[in-house]
Formats: structure tokens, C-alpha cells, sequence
């Protein structure tokens, strides 16, 4: 039987099952970036680490309101919230802000959404729905995966088009990440890898031509990044020097030279992990990455426990969506990987991409919450 959304808010086993782990992590690792954003504060009316809270605040909103609304609910809309968020990805590239040679952003009273972090969500959301509604005993055929890679593939092509490279990348490991835990046939993988292999060729010239200048060099510039250290590969130097010369211990908050002298650019958005390991450490450095482990194990557990398939894929996608972003930021901050303009979740200066991942947080307990609830 359906509970109803009054009786799920005042139902005693509520607070039992809400899980204030995730809370106590997902706080530690705001506290953390909040810190880290004041070290590198600008100027302006109002700094960034002052909006960055603002935006906090907006987060744990979503968290709570995710948390209240039973996860079925939220799902039957979750194909109006997709042709909205679509709408929004088309408008941005008509009359969307660009920065630094990308266009991404929507002027909304005076506030910058990006779309494109919004397409997380709505990915998420129809994928789940759709997976949850179609059962399929065996996995899933290339042929019944048709729909599926459509509903991933129209915003990623749009997303592209700004150019957002780190998103589209996101939104192609969360389908992937779904498709893992519905299931694949055998032979189907098999066909589907060499299919990858043949047309490789053709989807990276695809990629390649739809990329920026900035962006190519950045690709490039990673295998020889000593080619040009003042120019194509001044990020990745200076992070990796910031990164090394944080040490064990770190030289202390505010005393990082790359970050202080402004030597490292993009230090609050992109390269924050950097200001993080150059004040802290590597002992800092491991603490944090350990907090995040605690976020992504809590959710996959909740996953795990979940009562049903809808719930399994929800937290399981934003498990992939916030491990992924932080496997390659960490990675390319340390020179890994190319850069690639993904940010650090939940620490990286970003409006939309903190509301973002602290709704998706909310999901996650959401599905834990109700994992005793949704039958009785």
C-alpha cells in the first residue's frame, strides 16, 4: 500500500533510519572546501567563500526537501524535469553567458545557472525511471538499449556544444554505471566493445573537432606538459608543484606559495584540491579523500539495502556522478589526467554544481530512509 506524503513525514522510523553519517561527512567535506575557499578568497562585493555559502545553505535545502518527498513521487516527473532541463541546455546556447571561451551559464535574476550540471539530475532520474519500469530477465540487448543511450546521448550532444567536456563525460559514466547494475548480456558486451573499437576512430574526431583550441592543448599538452610550461601547461605544472610541495603535513593554512601568490590558477574552482594539498598535505589530503570514501560507501549501501530496483539505480547513480568527478579531479590536479574542467563535488566553487550534488545526497537518504516504509 502507498503511504501517504503526511504520514511518511510523521512516521516514528523516520529519524531511525536517517543516517547521520552522511550528514556528518557530506559536512566535514563543506567545512573543509569552505576553509580552503577562504585561503584564496578574492575581492569583490561579496567573496567567493560568502557565496559559496549562500549556496550551502541552498543545498541543504534540496537535501531536506529530497529527504521529505518519497523518491516515487520525484520519479513519475522525471520525464517533465528532462524535457525541461533539455529546453534550458537549447536556450543556453542561444542567449547563454560565456567565460573563458564556453558558454554555460543562464542570467536568472541575477543569479548563473549551468543547465548542464541540472542535466546530472534529469539523466539520473529518467534513467532510473526507465530501467525500474522495464525489468529484463537475462540483460539487457543492444536493440533494448536503443532508447536509453538516445536519452543520454540528446544532452550530452547539446552539452558538448557549449563546450562542457568534464559533464559530458559524467553523463556518459552514469548511463554506464546504470547499465552495470541492470545488467548486459555476454554477448551483447562483446559486440558492443568491438562496435567501440570500430567506430572509435570516427566518435573521437567527432569529439576532437567539437572541442575548443584551449581544450585541445590541454589534451595535448598532457604528454609533454615540459613543452610549454609557461603557456598550454601552466595549470598542470602549478598544481603538481603546489600539490609536492605540501609534504606531509602541508605548509600551514594561508601559507601555500602557489596558491597565495596566485601562481595557481583557477585555485577555487578547478584546482582546489591543490590549495588543499599544498595547506595540508598529504595527511590532509588522504583525511578529505577519506571523507568522501565514507559519502560513496554510505551511499552504495544504501543501494544495496534499498527495497527496490528504482531506488538501487537512484543511489547508485549519484554514486557514480560524485565518485567520478572525484576520480578525475583528483587525478588531473595531480597529473594523471588531462585537464578537463571537472570540479571537486561539494568543494569547488559552484552554485548550480553544489545544489546539484547535495539534492542527489538527498536522494540517497531519501531511498535509505524509505528502505522500511515502502510497503507498509
Amino acid at each position: 500500500m502507498t503511504v501517504s506524503l503526511p504520514r511518511m513525514i510523521s512516521d516514528r522510523r523516520v529519524p531511525t533510519n536517517f543516517d547521520w553519517r552522511l550528514v556528518a561527512a557530506t559536512s566535514a567535506i563543506l567545512l573543509i572546501g569552505l576553509v580552503s575557499l577562504y585561503s584564496v578568497a578574492g575581492g569583490g562585493t561579496t567573496p567567493i567563500y560568502q557565496r559559496q555559502f549562500y549556496w550551502m545553505l541552498l543545498g541543504w535545502a534540496t537535501f531536506g526537501l529530497m529527504t521529505v518527498v518519497d523518491y516515487r513521487v520525484l520519479a513519475r516527473y522525471a520525464y517533465v524535469g528532462y524535457g525541461v532541463v533539455m529546453l534550458l541546455l537549447m536556450l543556453v546556447l542561444v542567449v547563454g553567458r560565456s567565460s573563458q571561451g564556453a558558454q554555460r551559464w543562464l542570467s536568472v535574476g541575477g543569479l548563473s545557472i549551468q543547465p548542464s550540471e541540472l542535466a546530472k539530475l534529469a539523466v539520473l532520474f529518467v534513467l532510473a525511471s526507465y530501467f525500474a519500469e522495464r525489468r529484463v530477465v537475462g540483460g539487457y540487448r543492444i536493440a533494448q538499449l536503443t532508447v536509453p543511450m538516445l536519452l543520454v546521448l540528446a544532452p550530452l550532444v547539446l552539452v558538448m556544444k557549449q563546450p562542457d567536456l568534464g559533464t559530458a563525460l559524467t553523463l556518459l559514466f552514469l548511463f554506464l554505471a546504470m547499465v552495470a547494475v541492470v545488467g548486459i548480456r555476454s554477448r551483447t558486451l562483446v559486440v558492443g566493445a568491438l562496435l567501440f573499437v570500430m567506430l572509435f576512430p570516427f566518435l573521437w574526431q567527432g569529439v576532437w573537432h567539437s572541442l575548443k583550441d584551449y581544450q585541445r592543448a590541454r589534451l595535448v599538452t598532457f604528454l609533454d606538459p615540459s613543452a610549454d610550461p609557461l603557456g598550454k601547461s601552466y595549470h598542470l605544472m602549478q598544481s603538481k608543484i603546489a600539490i609536492g610541495s605540501g609534504g606531509w603535513f602541508g605548509k600551514g593554512f594561508q601559507e601555500g606559495t602557489q596558491s597565495q601568490l596566485k601562481f595557481l590558477p583557477e585555485a577555487h574552482t578547478d584546482f582546489v584540491f591543490s590549495v588543499l594539498a599544498e595547506e595540508w598535505g598529504f595527511i590532509g589530503a588522504i583525511v578529505v579523500i577519506g571523507l568522501y570514501l565514507t559519502v560513496l560507501l554510505l551511499g552504495m549501501d544504501a543501494a544495496i539495502r534499498a527495497r527496490d530496483m528504482l531506488g538501487s539505480l537512484l543511489a547508485v547513480g549519484v554514486v557514480a556522478m560524485i565518485g567520478f568527478n572525484l576520480i578525475i579531479n583528483v587525478a588531473m590536479t595531480s597529473g594523471l589526467l588531462p585537464v578537463v574542467g571537472i570540479p571537486l563535488p561539494l568543494m569547488s566553487y559552484g552554485g548550480t554544481a553544489m545544489v546539484v550534488t547535495m539534492t542527489g545526497l538527498g536522494v540517497v537518504m531519501n531511498v535509505r530512509i524509505r528502505r522500511l516504509l515502502l510497503f507498509h
